[in-house]
This record gives C-alpha cells, sequence and structure tokens, in this order.
C-alpha cells in the first residue's frame, strides 16, 4: 500500500513541489498518474522510493513508515519496489538474461533460485528467444519489456512505471501497457506515471492527476475499446 497523508515537498531553491497531498493506493490497484513535465510526478518517485523526504506530512510504502525509517533499512524497502524507466537503462554489456538476473544477483539470491525465476519472467514478458542477445540487438520496444521483466523479477509488491511509453512508438505503448495491465491482475500493485493523456483515456481505470504540485483529479474513468 501507499499512503500519503497531507505531504509537501520544498525544494531548497524555494520551489514547492508537493502541496498538501494526500493519496491512497491499496494494495493490488493500477492507478494512472498523470500531469504535465513540472507538476509533480517525479518528485512523487523521488518520495516513494525515499530519495528524498516530505518537508511535512507523512508517508507510507508497502508497510514502511518513510519520515522514521533508518537510513540501513532503504534498501529493504526499494526491494520491495520495481523501477521501469523510460530510458530503460540496460546494461549495454550484459545480455537480455543477464540484465534481468543482476537484480537477484545482486541481492545474492540462490544460484538455483535464479536459473528458475529469470526464464520465467522472460517468458511473461515474451522474451525467451532474446535471452542471448544484447540491447543494442532489440526494438525500444522489446528494451522496454526487459526493463518490465527486470522490474518484476524479484516478485516486488509495487512497480512503479516512470513514462514507460515516452520511448516507443504509439502502437507499442499499448503493448506496454497491456503488459502492465496483466502483471496487476496477478496481484502486482502498479503504478504508472505518464503525461500521455490519450492512452490512459483509451485505457481507463484510476486515474490521479497532478499539476502544480497538487492532486486536482483522483477517480475512475471508464476507458474506450483498444486492441492489444
Amino acid at each position: 500500500m501507499v499512503e500519503l497523508k497531507d505531504v509537501s515537498v520544498t525544494y531548497s531553491s524555494g520551489v514547492d513541489a508537493l502541496e498538501h497531498v494526500s493519496l491512497k493506493i491499496n494494495d493490488g490497484d493500477f492507478a494512472f498518474v498523470v500531469g504535465a513535465s513540472g507538476a509533480g510526478k517525479s518528485t512523487l518517485i523521488k518520495l516513494l522510493l525515499k530519495e528524498i523526504d516530505a518537508t511535512s506530512g507523512t508517508v507510507t510504502v508497502n508497510g514502511y513508515q518513510l519520515n522514521t525509517l533508518k537510513k540501513k533499512k532503504i534498501p529493504e524497502l526499494r526491494r520491495t519496489i520495481g523501477i521501469v524507466f523510460q530510458d530503460f537503462r540496460l546494461i549495454s554489456s550484459m545480455t537480455v538474461y543477464d540484465n534481468i538476473a543482476f537484480v537477484l544477483r545482486v541481492i545474492n539470491s540462490p544460484k538455483a533460485f535464479i536459473r528458475k525465476r529469470v526464464p520465467y519472467v522472460m517468458g511473461l514478458m515474451g522474451l525467451k528467444e532474446k535471452a542471448h542477445a544484447y540491447p543494442t540487438e532489440l526494438s525500444g520496444g522489446e528494451m522496454q519489456r526487459v526493463a518490465i521483466a527486470r522490474a518484476l523479477v524479484n516478485d516486488p509488491k509495487l512497480i512503479i512505471a516512470d513514462e514507460p511509453t515516452g520511448n516507443i512508438d504509439p502502437e507499442l505503448s499499448y503493448e506496454i501497457v497491456g503488459l502492465l495491465k496483466t502483471i496487476n491482475m496477478q496481484g502486482t500493485t502498479v503504478m504508472m506515471v505518464t503525461h500521455e493523456h490519450e492512452l490512459v483515456k483509451r485505457f481507463g481505470g484510476r486515474i490521479i492527476s497532478i499539476t502544480d504540485g497538487q492532486i486536482v483529479y483522483d477517480d475512475i474513468m471508464e476507458g474506450t475499446d483498444y486492441e492489444t
């Protein structure tokens, strides 16, 4: 669960990035967070990852009270969250398999578990035939699927997708959101941050709109029909 209670973030420059934001995303939810550049979306992500602290208010993520969370506990928090970035952030010198497995190796997962888990996640993302390919040999859509697989491989409670369709073609955007929806249907909470309002309208669901650091809309919207 993600919960913000009356949260404000003011940077040292004096900029009010978030102002009195209260928000609750329950376990198993899928929520689109929309807003223009500079609206406060990136600040929200940094807050949830404990990269920055709230100036006021309280923040809870996956059972962790971030206001009082000790520094040594931050890696533990982050292991409960999978992040999908707009620019993929794949390691160019590693194969698809190794890019995904890297997450588990860093936390010293057993080798037997890695050998079982990585192929399973690649199968979910339709990447089995690309296991030995390098990022430079992949299309934009394939690279984003690798990024999603990497976020999913540690079985996180929450996936935050930060503009995951920003660097791929519109038709592939529908595929990527469809994959995230499928992951959500299997029980993972998904928060997709985007500025693509048309994409959100097409899929529908819970829409959280941020403008100038404030939530101006939070409701369920019926989507139009789409093909995956």
